[in-house]
């Protein structure tokens, strides 16, 4: 029995042979179409209109002379051909008939081409509608003549699945998202509300045991702004409407900035930032979507340090491009998790029993937004450190 690739390979082979038999076919049908016009033609002039024919010819390309001859013993009259007139009557003719064959055959190929070409499409789409609607092999559907194609869809198809499924999780972790916020928001909510109910049912609560209930309801409130906050991120940010209004940008100035208006965040957790950049290091960029990139990495970064560690933050420019590193102490991000921490709705702690993180839209913004610049982010995890880095055109 033969083997598969054995039923394609000689089916490839019939398929050829019958093409070329009907290339002969068609050439061989071509030839006689033509010779059977042309022996009508003949056919016409020499018996039809051959009385006709020859009075119009003697009209127009013979004249009389007269002529002595011995044989006779005297003079005669005879006609003689005008072969002056007569090849420049051919030349028109078969100028003419040229052009009007090749007008003809010209109008013949391209109609055929026309209907070749549109059958070819048709045939063509139905075979990418079966290969992209059915679960078949590329040689099953796209046999050698067109092997390009199939190569160009199978590359197309396989894009197309895993944006699918690179959907399909963004979906998923979205939609567990939106389920732990909305069980979270209650905790908090319910917190505030207990408080608030006890101090407004005891209005002589001794002094200490006020401030301590006003400070734990504070806590809550706010915790509860950060969750509301992530529902806002997860409900209404779009990637497709980041503007970039750019413009000559101090980037040795904006770090310096924001390692200033980090100070009580870093303080509380016991950190600081360690920042060294070039001077007068310039670029041009949108500077809110840019503090906004910086923002989100340093965010991460704290949540993500080890208490009481330093954070380095570097910016030189190396050629045309300009390097910004933000450098952290903390568990190593797996291999597996660094590959996806760029997409959205992804969080290192998916379990949210940290109050570390927020709806895994930061970095897959920034990424957005860094890329919209022209330019590449990164990340890297090892010997307990965590290096984000951010690459841009200097222009």
């Amino acid at each position: 029995m033969k083997s598969p690739s054995t039923l394609r390979q000689s089916g490839g082979a019939d398929i050829k042979l019958k093409d070329r038999t009907k290339q002969i076919l068609k050439l061989l049908l071509i030839l006689f179409i033509t010779g059977g016009v042309c022996y009508l033609i003949f056919f016409q002039v020499d018996y039809i209109m051959n009385g006709s024919f020859v009075d119009w010819f003697e009209s127009q390309f013979t004249y009389t002379q007269s002529a002595y001859s011995d044989e006779f013993g005297g003079e005669y009259v005879q006609k003689v051909i005008d072969w002056y007139s007569l090849k420049a009557f051919l030349m028109i003719f078969f100028t003419v008939f040229v052009f009007a064959l090749v007008l003809a055959v010209t109008a013949i190929l391209h109609f055929y081409g026309k209907r070749k070409t549109r059958k070819n499409v048709e045939d063509l789409n139905e075979k990418i509608h079966r290969y992209m609607t059915k679960d078949l092999d590329m040689d099953e559907v796209f046999p050698a003549p067109y092997t390009e194609v199939g190569a160009q869809m199978l590359q197309l198809k396989s894009g197309m699945i895993q944006k699918e499924e690179t959907l399909k999780r963004e979906a998923q972790r979205k939609n567990d998202l939106i389920t732990y916020l909305a069980h979270d928001l209650k905790t908090p909510l319910t917190s505030v509300l207990g408080y608030l109910h006890l101090l407004d049912e005891a209005p002589d609560m001794p002094t200490a045991q006020k401030a301590k209930y006003t400070h734990i309801a504070l806590e809550k409130a706010e915790r509860l702004e950060d969750l509301i906050e992530e529902f806002f991120e997860i409900t209404q940010y779009n990637f497709q409407n980041i503007y970039l209004e750019k413009e000559n940008l101090d980037l040795s100035y904006m770090l310096m900035q924001m390692t200033e208006e980090f100070y009580p965040i870093l303080s509380a957790h016991g950190n600081e930032i360690k920042l060294e950049t070039e001077e007068n290091l310039h670029i041009d960029a949108d500077p809110d979507r840019m503090a906004r990139v910086f923002n989100n990495i340093l965010k991460n970064a704290v949540a993500y340090s080890y208490p009481d560690t330093p954070i380095k933050v570097q910016a030189f420019q190396k050629k045309e491009r300009v390097l910004i590193s933000f450098e952290n102490q903390g568990k190593n991000i797996p291999k597996e998790k660094l590959d996806m921490i760029f997409e959205k709705f992804f969080r290192l702690d998916s379990s949210r029993r940290s109050n570390t993180g927020g709806a895994g839209l930061g970095l897959a913004i920034a990424k957005e937004i860094v890329e919209l610049h022209g330019g590449s982010i990164s990340a890297k995890s090892e010997n307990e450190r965590v290096i984000f880095t951010v690459e841009l055109p200097v222009n």
